[in-house]
């Protein structure tokens, strides 16, 4: 599966915000895919188009015949979703067809921000969540999830022969992308991916220091921390060696550690 932990999580939102979750899920899967499965950039700027064109007419009640298309129709009528948050994440992802590394942290944020962040707070309007406390939760711990994600496909875009690691960390070490494609696992590799894993932890830490402030019913869009705290407790305990067999393998136990997550009411 290509996103078994959103499809986990979307199985924990109550019933009525389920089928719409799973609509968003796909709808993002289609164009994450985009990236992955063009050799020429004018093919994805066309598919983009075709979704960019799509958004336009499921908001005037005439999506095309396409079942993602039409399951997202549903879940915007069903609970009047913002428009905003899907221009949003066309553009970002449309401006991410260029292959190549973020310059800085701070542009992994902003892409994270307008994929990932957008994401959940088109979840939290399927929850009937309008809350401050609750959007700014969903931005720290969206751009948390744009960061690991990032992490996690690292290995598998080094055998590509592609690095996208921000390069001002990178700089900041001394590391070159020859060395993430050669995969070695000097101290210094290890330190470019201890400080962009602890921005990721900075961000939960900081979306879990108000949690108090967030309505319980907004929890349940924010369970995919979950499987960010797995990751990123695994690659402490590989020492921040990204290559390391043991991040590439799936956890089990996710299912059983986001059940428990959901009876402590907390996230």
């Amino acid at each position: 599966g290509r996103d078994y932990e959103g499809f986990l999580c979307s199985l924990l939102l109550p019933a009525e915000s389920r089928t719409s979750a799973f609509a968003l899920r796909a709808f993002n899967v289609e164009l994450a895919q985009i990236k992955d499965s063009i050799t020429q950039k004018t093919t994805g700027l066309m598919r983009m188009q075709f979704w960019r064109k799509a958004v336009e007419d499921i908001y005037c009640n005439n999506p095309p015949h396409q079942p993602v298309a039409i399951a997202l129709w549903r879940a915007v009528k069903r609970h009047n979703l913002s428009k905003m948050w899907f221009t949003k994440i066309i553009d970002e992802r449309e401006k991410n067809l260029d292959d190549r590394a973020y310059r800085s942290i701070q542009e992994l944020e902003t892409y994270a921000e307008n994929t990932q962040s957008a994401l959940l707070y088109l979840t939290l309007e399927m929850l009937g969540v309008k809350d401050i406390h609750a959007d700014h939760a969903a931005s720290h711990i969206g751009k948390a999830q744009g960061i690991v994600t990032c992490l996690r496909a690292t290995p598998y875009h080094c055998t590509r022969r592609k690095v996208f690691l921000p390069m001002d960390i990178c700089m900041l070490h001394g590391v070159s992308q020859e060395d993430f494609i050669r995969c070695k696992q000097e101290k210094n590799v290890r330190d470019v991916i201890y400080d962009i894993a602890s921005q990721a932890h900075i961000h939960l830490e900081h979306a879990r220091s108000f949690s108090k402030k967030v309505p319980v019913k907004a929890y349940p869009a924010f369970y995919h921390t979950v499987a960010l705290d797995d990751y990123l407790y695994n690659i402490r305990k590989v020492d921040f060696n990204i290559f390391h067999p043991s991040l590439q393998k799936r956890n089990t136990l996710l299912p059983l550690y986001l059940y428990i997550r959901t009876w402590k009411k907390t996230y």
